[in-house]
C-alpha cells in the first residue's frame, strides 16, 4: 500500500492511546506523559478498562466510546489483544497506528492475525515492537523516548529503537534537530521504502539518514531511495558489514540480510551515501547537504603546517580519495607570491609564518586551478600569525560555503586559539574540523556522495543496440538444457550462450571418446600450435578441481593421452561421475594479458548481481573482485571495473600496454543484457576472461538456469532497478511527418531549451498550471532523470531533424493504483495529431504497467486539452478546491489501443 494513510501518522488531528496508564515505570504512562509533554494541541484520548483518568485526562475502557475518530493510534497492550485493538480502531474509522508492543513478530499467527484485521480498512502499522514515531513541527512524541527531539530539517528512519534514542541523546547535545523520527520496529507493514517516499515530498526535509539492518521489498525501497535522492541528501548506515554481524542482525530483525557488498553496489546505485559508525551520521549529513555533487573530486590542500598537510593526504589515501596535480601554471603563479621554500607541490605549504593576505592569494590561485575540484584548508597555530586573521581571510573568500564555486573544508587545530577561528569560518558557512582526519573524512563523504549521485542518473537499457545479439540462439540453447531437466549447461552451450551476446570465445568442438579427440586435435593442430583438452560432465562443475583441463598438448597423440588421463582422475575422484565428453579447443596465448573473471549471482535479497574482478585457479585467494547491480551500460561497468585492484593494472604500467578497456565493458554489458532477457540464469563464471590490448576472449564458461523460468519473457522482473524500457518505442506518421516516440533519457533535457523557446507562455502555463519564464537546469535534469519504476516519460522526436516535439509523461502513485499525466506539444506542431499518439501511447503503457486509472489536472481555460480528453473517453469534474481547475480521469480497464 506504500503511503496511504500514512500522512495520518505524522500530521494527526488526535491521537487514543490503547493502553494508557498511571503505573509508575509502565511504557502506558510514558507515552501518554510523552504526547502530553511534547505540547500536542489534538484531542488526547486514553483508553484502558481499568481507569477512569490518566494523566489528568478522561480515560476510556473502549475504542468505541471515544467521541471522535483517532487519527492516530498508540498501541501499548498485550501481543495476544493487539488484533482485537487494531479491528476496534479500523471499525471506529482510524487509519494508522503505532504499535510499541514487542512479541507480535515472534509468533507468526498472531502477526498475521494483525495485518488480517488492519486490511479491510487500509490501516496502517508503524511496527510492531518499536520505539514509536516524534514529529517535532507537530508537537507531537507517540513515543517513550527518554527525551523530546527539538525541530530541524532532518528525517530519521532507524530499525533499532535503541539506536534511534541514542541519537536522539546525541542530538540533543549538539543542538541537531529533526523534522521526523521514525522507529520502524519490525516493519510489518509500513517499511523503509514507505517512509522514503513520504519524506521526498515533506518540504520540512532537507536532509534523511537511516539506520538499516535489513532491507524489506527492495525493488520498491530502490525506487523510493532513488526518486528521494534526487531531491534531498540521503545517508545510510547498514548494519551487518560482516557475517557474524549480519547473522545478529538477522535475529533481531528476524529478517534475512543480503550479501554487504551487494547492500554496498545498491545503495550507491540509489544514490545514497553509506556510512560506517553513529558518530559520523549528521557530520556526513550537514557536508553532503551543502553542496552539490561534484563530477570529480580532486583534492587541493592549503596549510600552514607541513606535518598537517601530510595527516591529511594520509587519511584522504585511507578513503581512496584523489589528490589534485596541480597544473604548471598554478606552481608559477603561487612561485611569484609564496616564499621560496614552499612546498611547490600539493599539499601546498604555505609556511608557519603565513599572514591572512598569504592564505588569501594563494587559495585564490589554487581555485582557478581546473584540475581542483574540492579545496581543504589547515591552519596550525604558531607564535607568528593569528589563527583568526587567517580565518578572517579565508571566509570574506567565501560564497554559500565555496570559492570560485568549489565546496571548501577547513581544519583549524587546536584549542583555545583555534576556537575563534572555527566560529569565523562556520558563520562565514564554512565547515570545519577539528583534525586533519575528520576533514579528510568530509572530503570522502563528499567524493563518495557525487559517485553515488552520478551512478543514480544512470539509466542502461533493456535492450542494447552496442551489443550485437543473437536471442534467438541462446534462447534454443537454454530450452534444449531445460527440456532435458539440466541446470548446468555443459561448456560448448554455455559458450554458445555468451557468444550469441557478442563475447568472444574460442572454437571448440566436441569429442565423444579419447580416440574421437585425437583426431579432432590433429585438426585444429593444423593452425595452431597447441591445443586444451577439458572435461564435459553433467555432474561436474568445477573441471579444474579434478583434473579436469589439460593444457600445453601438443600432438594427436598426447591429446587422446591427455583424455585418457582426465577420465582416470575423474574415476578416482568420484566413481559415480559420468563422461559426457570433451571440449577440445585451441589454446589461446597472449603476451601481456590479464586473465579476468566475470560472474553472476543471485543475492537473497536485491536478486541477480554482476562480480568482476581478477579471474584464473587462485580467484578465491587473491579475492579481487567488485559487484553490481544490473543492468549495466558503459560508464557502470566501467565504474565496476575501477573498483578493482586489477582495474589499475588494466590500464598499463611501464612497459605492459594497457588492455583493450572498451572490449572489457562491452562483456560486462553484454552479460548484463543476458540477465536482462533471459530470467531463468541464476548463475554464471566467465573465468578466465583474458584480456589484452588485442581484447578479450572467453576461455571457460559455467552458466546455471532454472529450467521451469525458461520461458519467462525479459526484462527480468526479479532485477532491483528496472532497465529502461526500449520496447516502448515506436514510429508513428502524422500528416507525412514522421515521428520516433521513445521514453525519455538523460541526455533529452540538451533538447528541452530549443522545444520550450518554440512553445507559447500560453501552452507552457497550461502544461505547468502557472506561468513559467525560465526553467533552471536543475528542473530539467529532474525532468529527464527517471528511474522507470514510478515515472516514465515518451517524447516524441522529428524523424527528420531530431527536435523535441512533444512530451508525454505518467507518474505513478506509490501504491501503483493511479498515475498522474502530462502533456505538452510544441506550438508549431499541434492540430496534426501528435498529443493523441503520444496519449495512446501513454495509455497503453499504463495499462500494460498495471495501472487502473491515469488523471490529470486541467486548467479550466485550456479548452484543446478539455476537448481531447473528452473525445478520448476521459471523465471530466471540478477541482474541489480550485475553481480553476478540472480534474480528468480515465479508466485503464480497456483502454489499451485507443484511436
Amino acid at each position: 500500500m506504500s503511503i496511504r494513510n500514512l500522512h495520518l501518522a505524522i500530521d494527526p488531528r488526535s491521537v487514543a492511546i490503547i493502553g494508557a496508564s498511571d503505573r509508575c515505570g509502565s511504557l502506558g504512562r510514558v507515552v501518554i506523559e510523552n504526547v502530553i509533554g511534547a505540547g500536542f494541541e489534538g484531542e488526547i484520548w486514553p483508553i484502558n478498562p481499568k481507569h477512569n483518568q490518566v494523566a489528568g485526562h478522561r480515560c476510556y475502557r473502549r475504542v468505541a466510546d471515544v467521541p471522535g475518530v483517532p487519527d492516530l493510534a498508540v498501541i501499548v497492550t498485550p501481543a495476544q489483544t493487539v488484533p482485537t485493538v487494531i479491528h476496534e480502531l479500523g471499525i471506529k474509522g482510524t487509519r494508522a497506528a503505532v504499535i510499541i508492543t514487542a512479541g507480535i513478530s515472534a509468533d507468526k499467527v498472531l502477526r498475521q492475525a494483525m495485518l488480517d484485521a488492519a486490511k479491510p480498512f487500509l490501516l496502517r502499522i508503524v511496527g510492531p515492537n518499536t520505539v514509536g514515531l516524534i514529529v517535532p513541527s507537530a508537537k507531537l512524541n507517540a513515543s517513550f523516548a527518554h527525551l523530546q527531539a527539538q525541530p530541524g530539517g532532518i528525517a530519521l528512519l532507524s530499525q533499532s529503537g535503541a539506536i534511534t534514542t541514542s541519537l536522539i541523546d546525541w542530538a540533543a547535545d549538539n543542538n541537531v534537530g529533526f523534522s521526523k523520527i521514525i522507529s520502524l520496529g519490525d516493519m510489518a507493514d509500513a517499511d523503509a521504502g514507505d517512509f522514503l517516499d513520504l519524506f521526498a515530498g515533506d518540504p520540512e526535509t532537507h536532509a534523511i539518514i537511516m539506520y538499516l539492518e535489513t532491507i524489506s521489498s527492495p525493488r520498491k525501497f530502490l525506487a523510493a531511495a532513488r526518486a528521494a535522492a534526487r531531491v534531498k541528501p540521503v545517508v545510510a548506515i547498514k548494519a551487518g558489514r560482516h557475517t557474524e554481524a549480519a547473522k545478529a542482525a538477522a535475529t533481531h530483525t528476524g529478517a534475512l540480510s543480503g550479501a554487504d557488498r551487494v547492500v554496498d553496489a545498491a545503495l550507491r546505485r540509489a544514490g545514497i551515501l553509506r556510512i560506517e559508525g553513529l558518530g559520523e551520521l549528521f557530520d556526513a549529513t550537514e557536508t553532503v547537504a551543502r553542496f552539490p555533487p561534484r563530477e570529480r573530486s580532486r583534492v587541493a590542500i592549503v596549510t600552514n603546517g607541513g606535518g598537517a598537510g601530510v595527516l591529511a593526504v594520509d587519511r584522504l589515501m585511507d578513503f581512496a580519495c584523489a589528490l589534485a596535480d596541480l597544473s604548471p601554471e598554478t606552481i608559477r603563479a603561487l612561485d611569484r607570491v609564496l616564499p621560496a621554500n614552499w612546498s611547490r607541490a600539493n599539499p601546498v605549504d604555505i609556511i608557519g609564518d603565513a599572514p591572512p593576505d598569504r592564505y588569501q592569494t594563494a587559495i585564490e590561485i589554487i581555485a582557478q586551478d581546473p584540475e581542483v575540484d574540492i579545496l581543504i584548508i589547515i591552519n596550525c597555530p604558531t607564535g607568528l600569525a593569528s589563527p583568526v586573521d587567517a580565518a578572517r581571510a579565508v571566509a570574506s573568500l567565501a560564497r554559500s560555503g565555496t570559492i570560485s564555486e568549489k565546496p571548501v573544508l577547513t581544519c583549524w587545530l587546536g584549542g583555545r586559539t583555534a576556537r575563534e577561528g572555527r566560529h569565523v569560518l562556520q558563520q562565514a558557512g564554512l565547515p570545519s574540523y577539528d583534525t586533519p582526519s575528520d576533514v579528510a573524512l568530509a572530503a570522502s563523504y563528499l567524493a563518495k556522495w557525487s559517485k553515488a549521485q552520478h551512478a543514480l542518473v544512470r539509466v542502461p537499457s533493456g535492450r542494447d543496440d552496442e551489443v550485437p545479439i543473437d536471442r534467438g540462439l541462446a534462447g534454443s540453447v537454454l530450452q534444449k538444457a531445460a527440456a532435458e531437466g539440466r541446470r548446468m549447461l555443459n561448456e560448448p552451450e554455455a559458450k554458445a550462450v555468451i557468444a550469441a551476446y557478442g563475447i568472444p570465445v574460442p572454437p571448440t568442438v566436441i569429442a565423444k571418446s579419447p580416440k574421437e579427440a585425437e583426431g579432432i586435435a590433429g585438426s585444429l593442430l593444423a593452425s595452431a600450435p597447441r591445443v586444451v583438452v577439458k572435461l564435459i560432465s553433467k555432474s561436474i562443475t568445477h573441471k579444474s578441481d579434478v583434473g579436469g583441463v589439460v593444457l600445453d598438448v601438443l600432438t594427436p597423440l598426447a591429446a587422446r593421452e591427455a583424455a585418457e588421463g582426465i577420465v582416470a582422475r575423474l574415476e578416482a575422484h568420484d566413481p559415480t561421475a559420468v563422461v559426457d565428453g570433451f571440449a577440445v579447443q585451441p589454446m589461446i596465448e597472449r603476451r601481456h594479458s590479464w586473465e579476468l573473471l566475470l560472474g553472476v549471482t543471485r543475492d537473497p535479497i536485491f536478486g541477480p548481481v554482476i562480480l568482476f574482478g581478477s579471474g584464473g585457479v587462485s580467484v578465491e585467494v587473491v579475492a579481487d573482485t567488485a559487484v553490481a547491480l544490473p543492468p549495466l551500460d558503459a560508464v557502470l561497468a566501467g565504474d565496476l571495473i575501477d573498483e578493482t585492484r586489477v582495474g589499475k593494472l588494466l590500464a598499463g604500467f611501464r612497459s605492459e600496454p594497457p588492455a583493450d578497456r572498451a572490449t572489457i565493458c562491452r562483456a560486462l554489458t553484454a552479460l548484463s543484457q543476458l540477465i536482462v532477457d533471459f530470467p531463468c540464469v541464476l548463475s554464471m563464471d566467465i573465468n578466465p576472461l583474458v584480456a589484452s590490448a588485442e581484447g578479450v576472449i572467453a576461455l571457460d564458461v559455467r552458466i546455471e538456469i532454472d529450467p521451469r523460468a525458461v520461458t519467462r519473457p525479459g526484462p527480468n522482473p526479479d532485477l532491483a532497478i528496472r532497465p529502461y524500457p526500449s520496447e516502448w518505442q515506436k514510429q508513428v506518421t502524422l500528416d507525412e511527418r514522421r515521428y520516433h516516440l521513445r521514453p525519455i533519457r538523460p541526455a533529452d533535457a540538451a533538447l528541452y531549451p530549443d522545444f520550450l523557446s518554440r512553445t507559447s507562455p500560453a501552452d507552457i502555463r497550461f502544461r505547468f498550471l502557472s506561468s513559467r519564464k525560465h526553467f533552471q537546469d536543475q528542473l530539467l535534469v529532474r525532468l529527464t532523470q527517471i528511474d522507470y519504476e514510478r515515472e516514465i516519460a515518451f517524447v516524441a522526436l522529428d524523424d527528420e531533424r531530431g527536435d523535441l516535439a512533444g512530451i508525454a509523461r505518467l507518474y505513478a502513485d506509490p501504491d501503483h493504483e493511479a498515475a498522474e499525466y502530462g502533456l505538452l506539444v510544441r506550438t508549431d506542431l499541434q492540430g496534426h495529431g501528435l498529443g493523441w499518439a503520444l496519449l495512446t501511447h501513454l495509455v497503453d503503457y499504463a495499462v500494460a504497467d498495471g495501472l487502473h486509472r491515469i488523471e490529470g489536472l486541467v486548467l479550466s481555460d485550456n479548452a484543446k486539452m478539455l476537448k481531447m480528453c473528452r473525445e478520448f473517453g476521459f471523465s471530466i469534474s471540478s477541482h474541489p478546491g480550485d475553481a480553476t481547475l478540472r480534474i480528468a480521469t480515465l479508466a485503464l480497464q480497456s483502454q489499451a489501443g485507443v484511436s
